[in-house]
């Protein structure tokens, strides 16, 4: 097997096709008013699910944590450490919410996060000075 992307589920479809296609540059594959939504990030695939029409066709319920929650982390790499401070500006300028400003970590990763507007965690790091 292959893979080929990821998905998460939403709450707010459109506020989260917002974030992901304006902030963070993903490029919508189709219609923004569907059930789920594909993405595309540098070739890899990114799917926004309903919630309610996941649960709906698994015939079950899920549980989700509010908030900012540390199930899992979207990472972007920058080019350089000076792209990780620009993007990590841009998006909260663009309403994203600061977790971690960047620094640079002890094994030379310049790094930070934000979170998108349900929780999820986004890293965006360079190894390059």
């Amino acid at each position: 097997m292959k893979l080929e992307g990821f998905g998460i589920f939403a709450n707010h479809m459109p506020t989260m096709i917002r974030f992901y296609r304006d902030v963070l540059g993903f490029q919508i594959q189709e219609d923004e008013n569907t059930e789920n939504v594909y993405l595309v990030k540098d070739g890899v695939l990114f799917l926004l699910y309903g919630r309610k029409d996941f649960e709906t066709m698994t015939s079950r319920p899920y549980g989700y944590a509010p908030g900012v929650n540390g199930h899992f982390e979207v990472t972007l790499q920058a080019e350089n450490f000076a792209q990780v401070d620009e993007a990590f500006r841009d998006a909260v300028a663009k309403g994203a919410e600061a977790i971690m400003p960047p620094k640079t970590m002890p094994w030379g990763q310049r790094t930070c996060y934000i979170a998108d507007p349900e929780g999820n965690l986004i890293e965006i790091g360079s190894f390059t000075p």
